[in-house]
């Protein structure tokens, strides 16, 4: 679907319409050997080293706000750029903050201040890139990883008028979020501004029907649809391939978050139980709120489809994740 999506980009940047298949599929390999690796590793060493992963995540995340190191795009600066490759430390951060918060909350007690600590340090440095659905995803995924180890809930409920706060701040002051919120609630307005976006994904997901209008005879993704190999993706899925390919991506993902969840259960100690709770809810839910968005059930928010989505950084730390979900699944 990347190199589907992206012969129109491809051809008009590069000159070259598999380019941008060439280095998916060369990044997919390397997943794929960490994937393989991963999955036959103890994932107890995980646990040895994450505080220095989480040390080092840090570390990248303020470099990538530094300017002359950090690359921006789109008025955004989320990448270091290392010559032959640029990485996204957003992306790392998802993994070690799994692993850190999985080996924190082994014993819920005395640990939530430690853990909204680092959360919160790790949020913030995200949303100075700025990244505001790898901040949702970063706070969920440890949200729910602090409710699966058996944390509290009383003494979240001190922080919810905080969290509230927080976010009208970053709605009311940001005006292009503000105008995506608008959009959210009427996506007839300024159909050439801020709810162009939308309404091109609507635009193709509606032409695809049923059926779809046949794999590669997308018409959105000549120039009309944005972000059409990463965020809205799904949306080419389901034009060309309908609602019957757009349901098949979806119970493809409900198959791996079951699968996730059942290893949850079977996980041998408490670590492998909540590094598994902690992979299966990042990737679900990173799933969820991309498709959710692309159907305009919730704000747009610019965040790749887990797998599939073209960005190398996202593929192979994703496939390092399931390596390392598969290893707890084998001791199970």
């Amino acid at each position: 679907m990347v190199g589907n999506a992206s012969v129109v980009d491809a051809t008009r940047d590069f000159g070259d319409k598999w380019y941008y298949l060439k280095l998916q599929s060369g990044w997919a390999l390397f997943g794929l050997i960490g994937f393989f690796l991963a999955s036959r590793l103890n994932y107890h060493r995980l646990e040895k080293i994450s505080v220095a992963l989480l040390v080092v995540t840090l570390l990248l995340l303020s470099l990538v706000l530094i300017p002359g190191i950090g690359s921006k795009f789109l008025g955004a600066r989320r990448w270091l750029n290392f010559g032959f490759f640029s990485f996204q430390p957003a992306e790392l951060a998802k993994l070690s903050l799994a692993i850190y918060f999985s080996s924190l909350l082994k014993k819920t007690k005395d640990q939530f201040w430690p853990f909204v600590s680092v959360l919160g340090v790790c949020a913030g440095l995200i949303m100075l890139e700025p990244d505001l659905g790898t901040t949702i995803v970063l706070v969920g995924t440890g949200i729910i990883t602090y409710f699966g180890s058996g944390g509290q809930l009383k003494r979240f409920l001190l922080l919810i008028p905080i969290v509230l706060l927080a976010g009208a701040g970053l709605v009311m002051f940001s005006p292009y979020r503000l105008e995506r919120l608008k959009t959210f609630f009427d996506y007839t307005r300024d159909p050439l501004g801020s709810s162009y976006h939308i309404r091109q994904v609507l635009l193709s997901l509606g032409s695809g029907r049923v059926f779809g209008v046949g794999l590669g005879q997308s018409r959105q993704k000549y120039e009309f649809l944005p972000e059409v190999t990463t965020d809205s993706i799904f949306a080419v899925i389901g034009e060309e391939l309908g609602l019957v390919g757009s349901l098949s991506v979806l119970l493809a993902f409900f198959v791996f978050v079951n699968l996730g969840l059942h290893t949850v259960r079977n996980a041998p100690d408490q670590f492998g139980s909540n590094l598994a709770l902690a992979i299966t809810s990042w990737i679900g839910l990173q799933a969820f709120i991309n498709i959710a968005a692309m159907a305009a059930l919730v704000p747009l928010t610019g965040i790749p489809l887990p797998f599939i989505s073209y960005g190398g950084s996202s593929l192979v730390l994703v496939l390092l994740a399931s390596g390392t979900l598969v290893s707890i699944s084998r001791q199970s």
